[in-house]
């Protein structure tokens, strides 16, 4: 069943109930054993998902998509992520990953390149922005895109790339002209065959076990000038607001997580017994099992407010910051929660939640940790921009009271992992 652009109630009960049909019965199966060899979704399943519709869900009816919303996208990765993380990524990165930066920032000829190849499971695209040495201050990022006649020349390496060694194309945020900060920043689309890219070894991560992980290393890379996502000196403004969408999609993650974590949980401690009586009935854990389903609804409101207000045409960074946060911490407090009324089972790998744990603490890394979205919050809520640099003695100067010593837009703009 494919998304339809429309949010009526039944259509998406209807389109949840599909989704996680298609979670328990294809998909739940693997799991396990996928993260144990940590083995990523292959091609084919890309292709099934696509057959569904679910990798144009929120991408235009031009293109080959559902012409949708984004809270059908989410829900759909939502009841994927209950089960098996690498399946919802793959609708997460079309959806709301790069390929929307391309759909929302890019040409019309660069949706047409790009968009019907990924909308069909033909393509894939993953995003880069880290280096080693510019994660949170990602205005630090020293990759560089020289325009030479009709041609860019990228050279740099890029850092916690999921999808990095896989994916068909990397959306790259390069430093395009030698203005300071993020005024000389820009993206560039570079295909994953062009001479002069290489990749790291994978990395052995904790969670994301079924999503490649690697180094994209640029030497004399050579792209047409049409291959220009976004250029400065606005560019990076753009870009991180429009990498609002993909917090969503960070948010939603996590959301999935405890609220598997949480399911996991009240069927257990009702079948479970102990002291000749089910463990339900036990004052503590009934405390548990509340305070777990406080902290799951409370993100699920914000994530839900954030995206009405997405679907309206709005992207309201304080409130998707919030919602991130809210999600990030739940998951990993919910599904440490989960494991515990579990007891010894659920230090165990047959029951799933240590995964599910496992992955809660990446997702609160993974597009801006939760130190900066703080950071960020307090940054709109007092109306001001805080510059995380410490000057040196030469740089110091008088600042008036009230002021911000913030001198480019925006310093506490983060990267993603």
């Amino acid at each position: 069943m494919s998304a339809q652009n429309t949010t009526t109630g039944d259509d998406l009960a209807d389109l949840v109930a599909v989704a996680r049909r298609v979670a328990q019965e294809r998909y739940a199966p693997m799991a396990e054993e996928a993260d144990r060899a940590r083995q990523t979704l292959p091609p084919e399943e890309r292709r099934y998902l696509a057959s569904l519709g679910w990798l144009g869900i929120a991408l235009p009816e031009r293109f080959g998509g559902a012409g949708g919303t984004f809270r059908q996208a989410l829900a759909v990765i939502e009841e994927l992520a209950k089960v098996y993380v690498p399946a919802a990524f793959q609708v997460f990165e079309a959806n709301v990953g790069p390929a929307q930066h391309v759909n929302r920032l890019g040409t019309e000829e660069q949706r047409k390149r790009y968009l019907p190849a990924v909308i069909a499971g033909e393509l894939t695209m993953a995003i880069g922005i880290s280096e080693p040495d510019a994660g949170s201050a990602a205005t630090d990022l020293t990759t560089r895109a020289e325009i030479v006649g009709d041609e860019v020349v990228l050279n740099g390496r890029k850092r916690w790339i999921s999808g990095g060694g896989e994916a068909d194309a990397y959306l790259i945020y390069a430093r395009m002209s030698d203005e300071p900060g993020s005024r000389g920043i820009g993206a560039v689309i570079v295909e994953a065959d062009r001479p002069g890219m290489s990749y790291g070894a994978r990395e052995r991560l904790m969670g994301f076990r079924g999503i490649a992980s690697a180094d994209v290393v640029m030497e004399n890379v050579r792209v047409p000038v049409d291959n220009i996502l976004v250029r400065p000196p606005d560019g990076f403004r753009k870009l991180f607001t429009n990498f609002s969408i993909e917090r969503l999609g960070n948010t939603t993650m996590s959301l999935a997580l405890g609220q598997a974590a949480l399911d996991a949980a009240v069927a257990y401690v009702q079948q479970r017994e102990q002291f000749g009586r089910p463990i339900a009935e036990f004052q503590a854990v009934q405390l548990t099992l509340a305070d777990m389903l406080l902290q799951v609804e409370s993100a699920r409101l914000l994530r839900d407010r954030a995206v009405a207000e997405l679907d309206a045409g709005h992207v309201n960074t304080l409130h998707v910051s919030l919602a991130k946060l809210a999600a990030n911490e739940m998951a990993k407090r919910v599904t440490d929660l989960a494991m515990l009324l579990h007891g010894g089972n659920g230090y165990t790998e047959e029951y799933g939640l240590e995964r599910l744990h496992r992955d809660a603490h990446g997702w609160a890394i993974a597009g801006g940790t939760p130190t900066m979205q703080r950071i960020r919050i307090a940054s709109e809520l007092l109306g001001r921009s805080f510059d995380q640099r410490r000057p040196s003695a030469s740089q110091k100067a008088p600042v008036k009271q009230g002021a911000s010593t913030n001198q480019e837009a925006p310093t506490n703009q983060e990267g993603t992992a």
